[in-house]
């Protein structure tokens, strides 16, 4: 059985590494699946799977390209190369909703779902285009107030800074090349 798992994780490895190598030379462009983790922080890793294999960091950023963590683009830094990503429409949707909200156990799950626009390539993603549509999932358990009347509640201020949290953000879309 051991051998048996061993040969499937070769075959699946030696079949992605061929898949790799096939489209970095003179790919035209495709679908591809987006995956980006951790908290909130203007630096994220992310990982791209599809017509791009590839990984690095997603930067966020406002227009004029300032590193800020509520910014509206995106600087993706891959290892073969760069592009843009324009997350206003994202970042500005409306469709955004509460999934659950536990003042018991001061937990919570927020869901936001909106387009990205994908330009300005350097290296291998070179006259990069395309659009991919985006889940962002955050996910928190809030602080409770420490003292005064409301000790032992769940604070739900605003401002309140999640005690342990989550974020997600997912996709999947459409590129060309050139």
């Amino acid at each position: 059985m051991r051998t048996l798992k061993r040969a499937l994780a070769a075959a699946t490895l030696g079949a992605l590494v061929l898949a790799t190598a096939g489209s970095a030379a003179g790919a035209t462009g495709g679908k591809i699946y987006i995956y980006v983790t951790g908290v909130k922080s203007a630096h994220q890793p992310i990982l791209i799977a599809g017509a791009i294999g590839d990984y690095g960091i997603a930067t966020s950023e406002t227009k004029a390209g300032k590193v800020d963590q509520n910014g509206s683009y995106v600087h993706i830094a891959l290892k073969k190369g760069t592009f843009l990503v324009d997350a206003t429409k994202l970042n500005g949707s409306k469709n955004g909703r509460a999934i659950v909200q536990n003042k018991t156990s001061c937990s919570f799950v927020f869901m936001v779902k909106g387009p990205i626009k994908i330009s300005d390539g350097t290296g291998a993603y070179k006259g990069i285009s395309g659009t991919a549509n985006m889940t962002i999932t955050f996910g928190g358990v809030g602080p409770y107030y420490t003292s005064g009347a409301k000790k032992g509640q769940c604070n739900t201020s605003q401002n309140a800074i999640p005690s342990g949290m989550y974020q997600s953000i997912t996709g999947t879309g459409i590129v060309k090349f050139g």
